[in-house]
């Protein structure tokens, strides 16, 4: 029988490109778990071979509803499970903390207690964040793993819980679950909720004269690490397949560390238009930021050989390539 991965949020950023690299790196079947309303834009490439069920397979269920979660694990029984679907966007998760708490923290539980229940044994990648460590002080940065937790926002305190609900069934079940906290990810199908997604977009909707020739932004000072997802994807795979040692947890990052409004002027300088300004929308800013977000990744890189090959310049401009492409077809979008 071949082997099999589930992963959630296969229709998300990050799950899409994870689905991308199996398919070219391993002859697995990749099963996916989708929420019947997720937008499909991200996985469009792979209908074909999900309507021919060509080792790509959907999965209807929903983290809040465990009986969807105990069927598709009775149906699948995977040998991999990639736990990557959450309410993933800090600043929504200060007007909807409930639902970010309630999907990230409790969602995590009722799929690892689905699979305790079911007395099945995969390997679990669980996706936490490096938002989990928040304010860091200067003196500890870079962060390693053993850096304290300091959330800075409900979706922060929904991924520590997440983390820790992870290495708990690791412990008390004797589960191979792993969990990640990795650093700003970025590229290709990023949602627009992100800073750098959104200049993205906004730069592509001036470019293509749906918009005066200014950028909104929010807070341009916040120091950031960047990856490319497709990178990220990598390492994820490396986890679960190069020795995984239960209940383990590891930072995962880029090596190239800027500000957001660094972020911008790169991205400016890909665009065609050369007067583009910026204005900070006071929407964009949350109440409280994680603004030292630079991991040490040296616990990984030493378990696992992973190390990032993608230039952030080439992740930037595949990002704003990215939007230009859906702008030129898809026309409007929202000003966000």
């Amino acid at each position: 029988m071949k082997t099999r991965a589930l992963i959630t949020g296969m229709t998300g950023m990050v799950g899409s490109h994870l689905a991308d690299f199996l398919l070219e790196n391993t002859n697995w079947d990749i099963h996916g778990l989708q929420r019947w309303r997720s937008p499909l834009d991200n996985i469009m490439h792979l209908m074909d071979r999900i309507n021919k069920k060509d080792r790509v397979f959907v999965h209807y269920g929903d983290l809040n509803d465990q009986s969807s979660l105990i069927h598709v694990l009775e149906e699948v029984k995977p040998d991999y499970i990639f736990h990557l679907a959450a309410q993933s966007y800090p600043l929504t998760s200060f007007t909807a903390p409930i639902d970010t708490l309630n999907t990230n923290i409790l969602g995590t539980c009722r799929l690892l207690e689905s699979v305790h229940l079911l007395n099945q044994n995969p390997i679990i990648h669980v996706c936490a964040s490096s938002e989990v460590f928040g304010r860091v002080p200067k003196e500890k940065v870079p962060i390693n793993e053993e850096c304290s937790f300091q959330p800075a926002s409900p979706y922060a305190i929904s991924k520590v819980g997440t983390d820790l609900v992870g290495r708990y069934y690791a412990e008390a079940y004797d589960m191979t679950v792993m969990t990640t906290r990795m650093f700003t990810h970025t590229g290709p199908r990023r949602g627009d909720v992100f800073h750098e997604s959104t200049f993205a977009k906004q730069i592509a909707m001036i470019e293509a004269g749906l918009r005066e020739p200014v950028v909104k932004v929010g807070n341009l000072n916040s120091l950031r690490t960047y990856a490319d997802v497709r990178d990220a994807v990598r390492a994820y795979y490396m986890l679960v397949t190069f020795n995984p040692i239960k209940g383990e947890y590891y930072n995962i990052g880029g090596t190239y560390t800027c500000t957001v409004g660094d972020t911008l002027k790169t991205l400016l300088s890909f665009s065609t238009e050369k007067n583009i300004k910026y204005v900070v929308d006071p929407e964009r800013l949350r109440p409280i930021d994680a603004d030292l977000q630079i991991p040490d990744c040296t616990k990984f890189t030493q378990h696992t050989g992973w190390k990032p090959e993608i230039p952030y310049e080439k992740t930037m401009l595949d990002l704003l390539n990215y939007w230009r492409d859906k702008i030129k077809t898809s026309g409007s979008y929202i000003d966000r």
